[in-house]
């Protein structure tokens, strides 16, 4: 049985597939491509990340394509619902890439709240001549302990930003219309610290949010979750991070905030156009840039492999037993 890897996969997720008797192909083919190399070469699996897209057109033309599988969460590059209607499996990893995710944006969060990511940018260029300029400019950072977090999205991996958060100090608030409350876990040294947060109301997180996080897709219509609107409602001085999904904040109005000053700071790790964002969000002196890695460790490839594998093996095994 044969499965074609096209955004690849993980040495242990391929590993397992091959003791498990399945022929995984890792070469990347073209998009315009993808329709006669699945039919020409047998292909019963299609596994993406997200360079690749799945749509109607593509199924219909592929009859012996039994399963497709996404290497990470979101699945907005798969017409999941119309896969499925077709009895095709349609599996991701919603939880491999939880931690990862958590910590870049941690990460991207320390560097906002301390101007880390504009330092780094401004002291090859004039730390010799303005240092004493630099150390100034960037003299006024807040510290995250203290502060309340709201993270919008409170699934795995918005739980797993809370961990972390309070972890640090920081007070945690949530919205997610679909998860009341929930226990965080914490790990400290041998101990394991439980946290109850009980989910509330968005314009409440908005009102109260020192820090943002978004962990949601887009609203069901298809706009930004953010708009101008709930800027208006946001603390004056707040920072945003998003790490879900490009569309969930939109990006005229945060420009918009971020000029004016209501917004303090950006970090995005994905955004509208991918692969081509707009110059002026990347160029943007308060904003802190990743490009869509937040997966991106070794560990998360590693655990997306495996789950990728175990999920197609328990399935193949389950029709064929």
């Amino acid at each position: 049985m044969k499965i074609l890897a096209n955004d690849g996969i993980a040495p242990i997720g391929k590993e397992n597939l091959e003791k498990a008797r399945f022929q995984v192909i890792t070469e990347t083919v073209a998009q315009e491509d993808l329709v006669n190399a699945i039919n020409e070469n047998g292909y019963i699996g299609l596994l993406v990340r997200s360079a690749t897209t799945v749509r109607k057109d593509l199924i219909d033309s592929c009859p012996g394509l039994k399963l497709i599988g996404r290497g990470g969460v979101g699945m907005d590059n798969i017409d999941v619902e119309y896969a499925r209607s077709k009895d095709i499996k349609v599996i991701n990893t919603p939880a491999a890439s939880s931690q990862s995710v958590a910590e870049q944006v941690m990460a991207h969060l320390f560097g906002a709240a301390r101007f880390i990511y504009d330092s780094n940018r401004k002291m090859p260029i004039s730390g010799v001549s303005d240092f004493k300029k630099l150390k100034k400019k960037y003299g006024k950072g807040v510290e995250l302990r203290g502060a309340t977090i709201g993270i919008i999205g409170f699934g795995r991996i918005g739980q797993s930003l809370a961990s972390y958060a309070l972890g640090c100090g920081m007070n945690v608030i949530a919205y997610d219309p679909f998860v009341p409350n929930a226990t965080v876990k914490i790990k400290v040294a041998n101990q394991t610290v439980k946290v109850d947060i009980y989910t509330t109301s968005l314009d409440d997180l908005l009102t109260r949010a020192d820090f943002i996080s978004m962990h949601m897709p887009m609203l069901f219509d298809g706009n930004a979750l953010i708009g101008n609107d709930e800027f208006a409602k946001m603390k004056d001085g707040v920072i945003i991070a998003n790490a879900s999904r490009g569309g969930v904040i939109n990006e005229d109005a945060l420009i918009a905030n971020l000029d004016s000053g209501k917004v303090a700071h950006a970090a995005l790790d994905v955004f509208t156009n991918e692969p081509t964002p707009r110059e002026d969000l990347l160029k943007h002196a308060k904003i802190s840039l990743t490009p869509h890695t937040g997966a991106a460790t070794a560990e998360a490839q590693d655990r997306i492999g495996e789950e990728l594998a175990s999920q197609i093996i328990n399935h193949f095994n389950t029709i064929t037993a």
